[in-house]
């Protein structure tokens, strides 16, 4: 990885391009702490829900928002102007993924040029539209904390536009990134939000030593062992794939024979990535969400479920860790189609050894994706929940002290590693194109 950095660096236009991709970072940060009008922050570090939802300072409790918060790289939990960080894009993303499978014309659009281009353009406008949306209920809960200063409804359309107006920025950000800088806009937006959080880290592990010096030194020393081998873990599994191999039949064209390759059809064992762990977090803060508009008192049942929800108990694991399964089978059933893969083999002259061509070949892909999707769906869930069950033991040792970064640290490794592994492809890829001189030289 290094190596391939060097050398991107010695080339004039591929070094342009990760500068002009770390001035975008930079520009992004900077507008990360940007306050907007008529919001104190001050406000909130005094609120006690603020410390519940926010920070995670209660007891064997985790944040309600952790996730999205190291997703924004902690604007989300300072109000500033890129609070909604990239949130917005992706679910829009992942909306029309979902509606292409539902919507035959939007699958046939997705097949062409011109229909990706027609798709981004209706992507952007459901960014802004989950925007507005997620600005006014933002808007709401801040309004409840006590953040706002100033209350009225020109105040409310100011602090609503700002923040609309920061993820439509966000968006065009990592759009620019695309165009001019190295690729993956997105994912180089979410990679620097991750590792912002770095210092705050290494300050909360600090407290945690100073305040608790035997079991804060065994946490942290614990901590940094696991999540080494936790790196090595996933890149082993996003690396790992499930190769079927696939041969194509001979063809005699004129006087020329054509075909008779043997190659394979990769199956890989992460294929969803990080969006299953998103979507089961997504479920698990649906109470708390609802608690946010609806405010409910301390000793009613719904009060006591939602604290039971944003608990690290047993039952809570177990549920995310099923949900997490759930929905890596529903991603890979909306992302990966056998029956169009299969029809692509046959139209080609492809075929698996020992399968027929056509419905034989579907029904064995799909058998194969599914004991891969379950491998893969396991180690996934592993991944997200040990670190929540590390922490629920070892807050017995560190009562009172809940480090987020570490209860979300198996969803940010994924996150980091995915996009550090598919970065150093993209910069590969552009620097094979630059040194193949073609068939005329």
């Amino acid at each position: 990885m290094f190596k391939t950095l060097a050398n991107a660096w010695k080339m004039a236009d591929l070094r342009k391009k990760i500068l002009f991709t770390l001035m975008i970072i930079l520009v992004y940060r900077v507008g990360a702490c940007i306050t907007v009008p008529f919001i104190s922050f001050n406000s909130l570090e005094i609120n006690e829900y603020y410390n519940q939802y926010f920070a995670g300072l209660i007891a064997g409790r985790i944040p309600t928002f952790g996730i999205l918060n190291i997703l924004s790289g902690n604007a989300f939990s300072q109000a500033t102007l890129f609070a909604l960080g990239v949130s917005p894009y992706i679910t829009s993303s992942i909306v029309m993924q979902l509606l292409a499978v539902a919507i035959p014309t939007l699958e046939r659009m997705s097949r062409s040029e011109d229909g990706k281009k027609k798709i981004n353009s209706i992507t952007r406008v459901v960014t802004t539209g989950i925007a507005l949306i997620t600005s006014i209920g933002y808007y709401i809960y801040l309004r409840n904390l006590g953040a706002v200063l100033e209350k009225g409804f020109f105040y409310a359309v100011v602090i609503i536009s700002c923040y609309c107006a920061g993820s439509s920025l966000v968006m065009w950000l990592a759009e620019k990134i695309n165009d001019h800088g190295i690729g993956n806009g997105i994912s180089i937006i979410l990679f620097a939000n991750i590792v912002s959080r770095a210092p705050s880290l290494a300050v909360e592990i600090y407290d945690m030593i100073k305040n608790k010096p035997l079991g804060g030194t065994i946490f942290s020393v614990c901590a940094c062992l696991f999540m080494l081998f936790l790196l090595w873990f996933i890149i082993f599994i996003t690396d790992s794939e499930r190769r079927i191999p696939v041969q194509y039949a001979k063809k005699v064209v004129g006087r020329k024979m054509y075909g008779g390759q043997n190659t394979n059809l990769p199956i890989k064992l992460n294929m969803t990535g990080v969006m299953p762990i998103i979507f089961a977090s997504s479920i698990m803060n649906i109470p708390q969400i609802i608690n946010m508009f609806v405010n409910a008192k301390s000793d009613s049942w719904f009060a006591k479920f939602v604290q039971y929800c944003s608990s690290i108990t047993v039952p809570y694991i177990i549920v995310n860790f099923v949900l997490i399964v759930a929905f890596a089978y529903f991603y890979v059933a909306i992302s990966f189609n056998p029956t169009e893969v299969a029809g692509n083999l046959q139209k080609n002259g492809g075929s698996i050894p020992g399968i027929r061509p056509g419905k034989p070949t579907s029904d064995f892909i799909k058998k194969v994706l599914s004991r891969i999707t379950l491998i893969g769906a396991l180690a996934l869930s592993v991944v997200a929940v040990l670190p929540t069950i590390i922490q629920y033991i070892v807050n017995l040792c560190v009562r009172g002290y809940m480090i987020q970064d570490f209860v979300f640290g198996g969803s940010s490794v994924i996150i980091v590693v995915g996009i550090i592994l598919e970065t150093v492809k993209e910069i590969e890829t552009q620097m094979s194109m630059r040194h193949y001189k073609g068939f005329l030289e």
